[in-house]
């Protein structure tokens, strides 16, 4: 299919925008490069430095390109960024959104693929979180998300598009081959923070609470290989054929790994010993996210092929080691 990936010069759009390519489908990128890199984009895919809001041009480039579907990764997605600063959050996410569906819906375009977040969870009763539980967000991007989740619902009934959200963990790594990575300004995730202190980049790597009710005190996340993201929205296109199709699907490995789990493989991959700080808990942070993936699993025969964080961090590593200014460099 002709697919429009909205966000394809930034990190996990870039990878499924490869991801598209080997299953071979043909790919197309609109991004503002905001956050985004020209660099990241595949060779030979069109770019289009176009914003998701500015209807008129995302309809003309719908028709002209003959788009059969939407992939959307064009979001804002720092939490504590989306604290301070709602409304960049709540224009980008949430109206630039709806302006792109409109746009979607006036050039006949019905099939959509969402870029969703496990943060629509808030803090969960229990654990691991499966697709049915209630979603209560506890910061504005996380609720940016849900909001833009239940327009979906709506346009489902209204004007039978099709769609899947995908309610991703913690992603993280890079493309196997090492072409493409991570690369954020400012850089929050704790992967890419742990190569710097390896490396000498910065003095010393922070962990934020010790004293969690977790076996090592840190908190727990659910890692999952970006490319395995990627290979998730492409499995769900053939349930995308119906109209009105309206899907869930939450997207982790269903391992926790705590924070000195991680660091324990950045010093394994790199053969080198990070200094860690410890500093106090931070605000609204839970002890243990970690998702039940079996439904993609089971509709989408979707698998993770890097099942573990040593895998995961590997790939990063070669990305990081290459590229150790990002893009820049």
């Amino acid at each position: 299919m002709n697919v429009l990936v909205v966000g394809g010069a930034g990190y996990i759009g870039s990878h499924c925008v490869r991801q598209l390519i080997a299953a071979g489908h043909r790919p197309v990128v609109l991004d503002n490069l905001v956050y985004g890199h020209r660099a990241a984009v595949a060779p030979g895919v069109a770019l289009h430095q176009v914003n998701l809001a500015d209807e008129p041009a995302v309809g003309k480039l719908l028709r002209d390109e003959a788009i059969e579907l939407v992939m959307h990764f064009a979001a804002y997605c720092y939490v504590g960024e989306s604290v301070t600063d709602p409304l960049k959050y709540y224009f980008n996410n949430e109206v630039g959104t709806l302006q792109l569906l409109r746009a979607m819906l006036a050039a006949g375009v019905k099939k959509f693929v969402f870029s969703s977040t496990c943060a629509t969870y808030g803090t969960p009763a229990t654990l691991p979180i499966v697709e049915t539980m209630p979603q209560a967000p506890i910061n504005p991007y996380g609720q940016t998300k849900l909001d833009v989740e239940n327009a979906l619902k709506a346009l489902a009934v209204a004007h039978g598009l099709s769609f899947a959200a995908f309610r991703y963990f913690n992603a993280a790594g890079a493309a196997e081959d090492g072409s493409i990575g991570e690369d954020h300004t400012p850089e929050t995730h704790l992967i890419p923070l742990a190569f710097d202190a390896a490396t000498g980049r910065r003095a010393q790597l922070e962990i934020f609470g010790t004293d969690y009710p977790t076996p090592d005190g840190t908190c727990q996340r659910d890692y999952v290989h970006v490319d395995d993201l990627s290979r998730a929205h492409i499995a769900v296109f053939g349930q995308l054929a119906k109209p009105g199709a309206a899907l869930f699907y939450n997207l982790g490995t269903g391992r926790p790994t705590s924070n000195r789990e991680v660091i324990r493989a950045v010093e394994k991959a790199t053969g080198r010993k990070i200094k860690i700080v410890e500093a106090p808990r931070r605000p609204g942070d839970p002890a243990a996210l970690y998702a039940d993936s079996s439904k993609a699993q089971r509709e989408l025969g979707w698998k993770p092929k890097f099942p573990d964080i040593d895998s995961i961090v590997a790939t990063a590593w070669k990305w990081h080691a290459a590229h150790p200014g990002g893009y820049g460099k």
